[in-house]
């Protein structure tokens, strides 16, 4: 294990130069302190656990020091927000300190979100503050214990700076990994503002080196862009296989990698609600659950015709018309798993849509049926959740479906289905009043639930003594969180 002044530095972004993004150094925090920190994301740097508690880790990840190898650069990029195009945003309060590699060989870039003021601020501070910082930090540890595609977090550093949003709040940092913070909107700037040899140059970058199998195909370019249609269709697959909202599917919130990021007024589903808006900016509902999968699908556009100058329109829209059947598939696929099921059969999407159905008229907790429908065989299972529903009559109509597709889907023990489906179905998950009342201890200092409830969403699949609380339905106060892109 590593020392902190033992990382290796690699910093490959940075040498495009200054057309891609600017050298900022981070603005320090007053008092800088470990609000919590993620032992599964340091391993990947393969950091001593221990480094976390000592006072030079807050120094660094508050911005008051800064490793001689490090070069801290605010990325420019563009993109569609809402829909709408912005032809300049960029890197507003977060820094590429620069890029790390592992003993594995792996490169990982170091974020620091909440670092200061930098040229793409805008009308911002350039500041976050700490209950967006741990959210952004829960979210990312969360979802990849899930299985999703996810940035990692290494860290949330509170201070004493004060910060004003709707009232004064208190500065944080969360550093945030990455293969690669490049997005989507990274291709839109170049292509807008008309600089083709810094696009040319952008996508080489990203070609070499996150998409090298890609060079040994007849057309590099298009065999990258298809990989990364497979990969945000599954992706957001598993965004509605899990009930995981975003809230703010711009293009400069899209991972040029397929991966969950820029975590900002996100939320997974209590009572299931194909309808569900999480940020209350949202007003027209674009980013609903329901619209992430078409949302997916256009943002994906809005890449491919920053592309064009590489790649022709025909072979693009091709690529793009594998997105739908590859959503489809992968979600299919998930949620026979989450059912129990090891077979494949022409009905099974007839059977997911009338659960869904029934679920969404009766206001049933998305994360818990699932997991209770796993607890013991379906006959029993089905009786023991069939009083959740208002429907009865509906709810037995498919119960009955459900038990008869079982029962055809093979024999296997009790126990084997309980297994099975209890690695697929969390028990915990991040809902959000979890998070909120993780976050009012911090922001009176006691830092305890937040450490408590990210080691319990780091095994959620698992059930965990003493964590009964983590596992239950919301209170009536806890469902109706209105969540803002400050949040």
């Amino acid at each position: 294990m590593k020392a902190l002044d033992e990382l290796t530095f690699d910093n490959r972004f940075a040498r495009l130069g200054d057309a891609f993004s600017t050298h900022v150094l981070p603005e320090p925090l007053d008092a800088p302190r470990l609000v919590v920190a993620s032992t599964a994301a340091m391993a990947l740097l393969d950091l001593d656990p221990a480094v976390a508690e000592t006072p030079v880790f807050a120094e660094l990840f508050g911005g008051h020091k800064l490793w001689a190898e490090a070069e801290p650069r605010a990325m420019v990029y563009s993109g569609h927000q809402f829909g709408g195009y912005t032809p300049q945003l960029g890197d507003g309060r977060g820094l590429l300190l620069g890029e790390v590699y592992n003993e594995a060989g792996e490169h990982w870039d170091l974020h620091l979100k909440g670092a200061g003021m930098t040229p793409y601020s805008r009308m911002g501070d350039g500041r976050a503050v700490l209950r967006s910082s741990i959210r952004e930090f829960l979210a990312s540890e969360a979802l990849h214990a899930l299985g999703i595609p996810s940035s990692r977090a290494l860290c949330v550093i509170g201070s004493d700076t004060p910060v004003w949003r709707e009232k004064q709040e208190r500065g944080a940092m969360v550093l945030r990994m990455a293969h690669s913070h490049i997005r989507f909107g990274h291709f839109e700037y170049f292509y807008y503002t008309k600089k083709p040899e810094q696009q040319a140059e952008l996508a080489e970058h990203v070609l070499n080196l996150h998409y090298p199998e890609c060079r040994e195909q007849p057309e590099p370019y298009l065999a990258m862009f298809r990989e990364i249609v497979e990969r945000n269709a599954e992706l957001i697959a598993k965004w509605q296989a899990y009930g995981f909202c975003h809230g703010v599917m711009n293009t400069d919130n899209m991972s040029i990698l397929g991966i969950t990021f820029d975590f900002g007024p996100f939320a997974f589903l209590d009572d299931f609600d194909a309808h569900f808006i999480c940020n209350h900016s949202d007003h027209e509902g674009r980013y609903s659950f329901s619209n992430q999968v078409p949302i997916g699908q256009w943002n994906l556009s809005a890449l491919a015709q920053a592309l064009t100058p590489f790649i022709s329109v025909d072979a693009l829209k091709e690529a793009l018309g594998l997105y739908l059947p590859l959503y489809q598939a992968n979600y299919l696929d998930l949620m026979r798993r989450r059912l129990g099921l090891t077979t494949a059969e022409d009905d099974d999407q007839k059977l997911v849509e009338r659960l869904l159905k029934l679920m969404q008229n009766s206001g049933v907790d998305y994360t818990l049926f699932f997991r209770r429908l796993g607890d013991e065989s379906a006959a029993l299972a089905v009786t023991r959740l069939r009083d959740d529903f208002v429907d009865l009559a509906g709810f037995d109509a498919w119960a009955e479906q459900y038990k008869a597709r079982v029962a055809r889907d093979g024999d296997y023990s009790e126990e084997q289905r309980r297994a099975r489906m209890h690695a697929v179905n969390p028990l915990y998950i991040l809902r959000n009043y979890l998070a909120q009342n993780a976050i009012v201890a911090a922001e009176s200092g006691d830092y305890s639930e937040v450490r408590r409830l990210h080691e319990v969403l780091s095994k959620p699949f698992e059930e965990q003594a003493g964590m009964e609380q983590y596992a239950q339905r919301p209170p009536d106060w806890g469902k109706h969180l209105e969540i803002s892109c400050s949040s």
